[in-house]
């Protein structure tokens, strides 16, 4: 079940969360006995942790809750944020930690770089308390941003499944419990506890992709296209996603040889459905490349290879990968180094 099937649907503005209500967002939260909240001082890490510390609250038996505040030092009220973060943790029984980063972030790509450079130190600090799972405080509406930025940037289905409420995360869990809330509905919790919160004016500055897309947010709304249809159609092709894998599986399975250099079926893999095949070529690619396998590329490569006659061969390479055909097989392995000039 989804985040957004399995958490509450939005009630009204003043209608508080009920028990039962609480237990459908943190169903994720049973297979740990300790789980750290990422909390920013923003609205929706401030109700994560509101919201977290009443569901625990209610149950004695339930994890153990830390929580920790990743200061970017990008702003001068970064810091005096963060400790606000840590006197509400205080006052909710949860310890608080105030993590710096270990490295000055770039000027180029510096959202990206930073949200990196934050799951990092988190994960590290995670490890360091012995908690086995993160919790952020990602919201329907980030789950509609995402969905409408990895549009943007040509990502295929399993990009535009948006964010899971689940994942592995260097060697712990990352989950986000609030993925079936509405932004506007944290926020008013937040004012109904008499709870402050930091607001990051990053959000709203037009230098940032993200911050233009939130502007456009409300016009499409306006024509339907609203947060909660953006996260149904990343729900659905979530699904989608997970069927493909599924059957990626069993091509791999009985279609790529690893006893050796890889190697595919050529005739197997063009019988494929597209999808599929591609699928399973992108792994074989993959296991061999040193750099990053775009999905443009990889579409192409697959195009060459299910346009070549059945007689005919030839080679290509990808993302340092070299991928080789004849008639009967579809080779990978790793391309030569290149000579320096």
């Amino acid at each position: 079940m989804s985040a957004a099937e399995a958490a509450p649907e939005n009630p009204t503005p003043g209608e508080p969360l009920n028990a039962a209500e609480l237990d459908a967002l943190f169903p994720a939260f049973a297979a740990h006995d300790r789980v750290l909240l990422a909390v920013s001082g923003g609205p929706d890490s401030t109700a994560l942790m509101l919201l977290a510390a009443r569901w625990r609250g209610l149950r004695p038996a339930r994890p153990d809750l830390l929580v920790a505040t990743v200061d970017h030092g990008l702003r001068a009220e970064s810091r005096r944020e963060a400790e606000g973060v840590g006197r509400l943790a205080s006052r909710l029984g949860l310890s608080h930690t105030v993590l710096a980063l270990s490295a000055q972030l770039p000027r180029t790509g510096l959202q990206e770089a930073a949200r990196d450079a934050r799951y990092e130190r988190l994960a590290a600090h995670a490890r360091t308390v012995g908690a086995g799972a993160i919790a952020t405080g990602h919201t329907a509406d980030d789950q509609a941003e995402t969905v409408l930025f990895r549009l943007m940037r040509g990502s295929g289905l399993s990009g535009l499944a948006g964010i899971p409420a689940v994942r592995a995360l260097d060697g712990l869990c990352l989950i986000r419990p609030l993925l079936g809330l509405r932004k506007g509905r944290l926020i008013e919790f937040c004012r109904q506890a008499g709870v402050e919160f930091a607001r990051d004016p990053s959000n709203h500055d037009p230098r940032f992709a993200r911050a233009r897309l939130r502007q456009l947010l409300p016009l499409l709304a306006a024509e339907g296209l609203d947060a909660p249809r953006l996260a149904r159609l990343a729900e659905r092709l979530a699904r989608a996603d997970a069927a493909l894998e599924v059957a990626t599986d069993e091509a791999a399975r009985r279609l790529l040889d690893g006893t050796g250099p890889l190697r595919i079926e050529r005739r197997g893999l063009l019988a494929l459905p597209a999808e599929v095949g591609l699928r399973v070529l992108g792994r074989a690619v993959e296991m061999q490349a040193t750099g990053l396998v775009e999905l443009a590329k990889l579409e192409a490569l697959h195009s060459w290879i299910t346009a070549l006659a059945p007689e005919a061969s030839g080679a290509r390479t990808l993302a340092g990968a070299l991928v080789r055909v004849d008639t009967r097989w579809v080779k990978i392995g790793r391309a030569p180094a290149r000579r320096a000039k």
